[in-house]
């Protein structure tokens, strides 16, 4: 069953991805993960298809702080989903409506993906200048959701000229800093902004490897149009994504204050907010009598004060009224209105 891509949303809302490859390896462990993602009301989930004879020759290592050193391929084997597996999640997260694609790490698992359905490809840092494969991935026509951790701008520039060229239709950068876990001050959401003054037609987001969910908030808030974040059950289970993925009650947190944040930010025009349309009145000043006055006398600015409430005359005809002719006679404490003078 083809699984979707429905970014980007028809109501300018963040998109927000629950990526849980390399936090499962049966299908039970994805079912438990997608069902809490759906309830954390996320977008989409993400996987990662890879095979370590493809990724990685045995000499590599890893040396990061959520791995300790330790051999890639060894890593990357015991991680490792097949075919089937593949084609469970996709079809279960199609049954719920939840969007669903994958981190291809080698032209075989593009085509993998590819006979799945997937509607969409995600590519990892450690592919981000990788131009053959990059051209690969594009030729198949489908978005392509760039993540650039380890990246220079020139860099970046190289990968998306690459890309763009090959004939991809829809492509997407991601802002990724990629040490696990990445701490608050190698976070540089302003290169993100700096990608989105570079690319100014394409759509720009984060992808987050912190240990909380601040970043991920932040990131929205200075314009993020994708959200990605690992997302496991157990923070402290075995396996090296589990310590800087959100739980479901972050996932859920996480959410909310983006959706939150999204009605807050409005439309940008400055004008009352509907909720003023009461305040507007009761809470603005107006020019207002300080004594009695009768018919036909002179106001001076002895006779004014300026106070609440706001519908009578503005404080800005103030010292315009000195010398007009009251047109009755009017008590102390009076809200002055235009039809009140001559």
């Amino acid at each position: 069953m083809e699984s979707r891509f429905s970014f980007p949303l028809s109501d300018k809302k963040t998109y927000i991805i629950a990526e849980i490859g390399g936090n499962f390896v049966t299908f039970e462990e994805a079912k438990r993960l997608i069902d809490a993602a759906t309830e954390c009301r996320v977008n989409a989930i993400k996987l990662q298809t890879y095979r370590a004879e493809t990724i990685s020759s045995k000499a590599a290592m890893f040396d990061m702080e959520n791995t300790g050193v330790a051999s890639q391929f060894d890593l990357f084997k015991k991680y490792e989903i097949g075919l089937e597996l593949h084609r469970e999640v996709f079809s279960y997260a199609a049954q719920i409506g939840l969007d669903c694609f994958s981190t291809p790490s080698h032209e075989s698992d593009v085509d993998l993906l590819d006979n799945l359905g997937v509607q969409a490809y995600k590519i990892g840092s450690d592919d981000a200048i990788n131009l053959p494969f990059l051209r690969y991935v594009s030729r198949r026509g489908k978005p392509v959701i760039l993540a650039t951790g380890m990246c220079t701008l020139e860099e970046v520039r190289e990968s998306v000229n690459a890309i763009l060229e090959a004939g991809c239709p829809r492509l997407i950068l991601l802002h990724a800093i990629t040490s696990y876990p990445t701490h608050p001050e190698h976070v540089n959401l302003g290169a993100m902004q700096a990608m989105m003054r570079e690319f100014p037609d394409l759509d720009i987001g984060y992808s987050d490897h912190t240990l909380g969910i601040t970043a991920c908030v932040c990131a929205a808030a200075m314009g993020a149009r994708i959200l990605e974040k690992h997302f496991t059950f157990d923070k402290h289970a075995e396996g090296p994504d589990h310590m800087l993925s959100a739980d479901p009650s972050e996932m859920k947190e996480l959410v909310r204050m983006v959706r939150e944040f999204e009605l807050m930010r409005g439309d940008g025009i400055k004008k009352p907010a509907f909720s003023e349309s009461t305040t507007r009145v009761n809470n603005r000043k107006s020019i207002i009598l300080t004594r009695p006055i009768s018919r036909g006398t002179p106001l001076t600015l002895g006779h004014l004060a300026i106070k609440r409430p706001g519908y009578g005359i503005p404080p800005k005809y103030l010292e315009e009224l000195a010398g007009r002719l009251v047109a009755k006679d009017l008590k102390e404490d009076h809200i002055l209105t235009w039809e009140d003078l001559i």
